[in-house]
C-alpha cells in the first residue's frame, strides 16, 4: 500500500508539473524550406555559391583522394597486406583510418600554408573570395607539382593543346592535377613492387621445400605466411613501411 501510495503521488506530482508548464514549452522545433524567385542579380549569384559550397562539400572525398598523398599511402598498404597473404588484416576501415591520419601529417605544412594565407585572412575580411581561392591553391599546386614527373605533366600540356609555359606557375591547375595523379600511381605500384619481392622469395623457398619433401597436396602459402609474419615482425615493417612512405614525399 506505502508503494502504491507514493507511486500516485509521483504521478500526481508529474501532471501537476504538465499542467503548470506553458505550452510553447513543449512545442517542437518545425524547419520549413522553399523556393522563391530572385528579385535582384545579387540573390541569384548568392544562390549560385552555395549550390557551388554544397557541390564542393560532395566531392570532398573524392578531392582529399586525388591532390594529396593519400592515394599513394593507400595503395601502399594495400599492396603490402596483399604480398603477406593476411587478405582481411589489417581490416579496411583501419588501413584507411592509417592512411588517412598519415595523409593529415603528411599535408600538415601545406594545410598550415592555407590556414594562414588564405583561409583567415578571408575569414577577417582582409582578402576577397577571389584571392583567397588563389592563394590557397598555390601551396596545394606546389605540394603536386613537386611529386608530379615532367614526363607525365608534359603528356598533360599536349593533350590540353596548351603552349609551352614558361614556368611551373604558368602550368594550368585542371593539367596539373591529373599529371599529379598517375605520377601518385606509378610512384604507389613502384613501392608495391620493391615490398613484394622479400614476400616472393619466402614463397618460393617454403614450395621448393615441399616439393622436395613430396607434400605437393599442401598449399604453400599455409606454411609460409607465418614464416612472412615472422620476417616482418622481425625487421619491424610498419616502421619501415610508415617512414618510407613519409620520406618520399620530403
Amino acid at each position: 500500500m506505502k508503494n502504491k501510495k507514493l507511486a500516485l503521488t509521483a504521478l500526481a506530482t508529474l501532471a501537476a508539473i504538465m499542467a503548470a508548464a506553458p505550452a510553447h514549452a513543449a512545442a517542437l522545433p518545425t524547419i520549413s524550406l522553399g523556393v522563391t524567385d530572385a528579385a535582384q542579380p545579387d540573390q541569384v549569384a548568392t544562390s549560385l555559391k552555395i549550390l557551388f559550397a554544397l557541390t564542393i562539400l560532395s566531392l570532398a572525398p573524392a578531392l582529399l583522394i586525388m591532390v594529396t598523398s593519400f592515394a599513394r599511402i593507400i595503395i601502399v598498404l594495400s599492396f603490402l597486406r596483399q604480398a603477406i597473404g593476411t587478405q582481411q588484416l589489417p581490416p579496411n576501415q583501419l588501413l584507411i583510418g592509417l592512411a588517412l591520419f598519415l595523409t593529415f601529417f603528411v599535408m600538415a605544412p601545406t594545410f598550415g600554408k592555407i590556414n594562414s594565407e588564405a583561409l583567415q585572412p578571408y575569414l577577417n575580411n582582409q582578402m576577397s573570395q577571389d584571392a583567397a581561392f588563389e592563394k590557397g591553391i598555390a601551396p596545394l599546386r606546389k605540394f603536386m607539382l613537386r611529386q608530379t614527373r615532367e614526363k607525365d605533366l608534359g603528356l598533360f600540356i599536349n593533350l590540353a593543346h596548351e603552349k609551352k609555359p614558361k614556368t611551373l606557375e604558368d602550368v594550368p591547375t585542371y593539367v596539373v592535377i591529373p599529371a599529379f595523379i598517375i605520377s601518385e600511381l606509378r610512384t604507389a605500384f613502384q613501392i608495391g613492387f620493391m615490398i613484394y619481392i622479400p614476400f616472393l622469395i619466402v614463397d618460393m623457398v617454403i614450395a621448393s621445400v615441399l616439393m622436395s619433401m613430396g607434400m605437393m597436396m599442401l598449399p604453400p602459402v599455409m606454411i609460409s605466411m607465418p614464416f612472412k609474419l615472422m620476417l616482418f615482425v622481425l625487421v619491424d615493417g610498419w616502421y619501415l613501411i610508415v617512414g618510407s612512405l613519409v620520406k618520399s614525399f620530403v
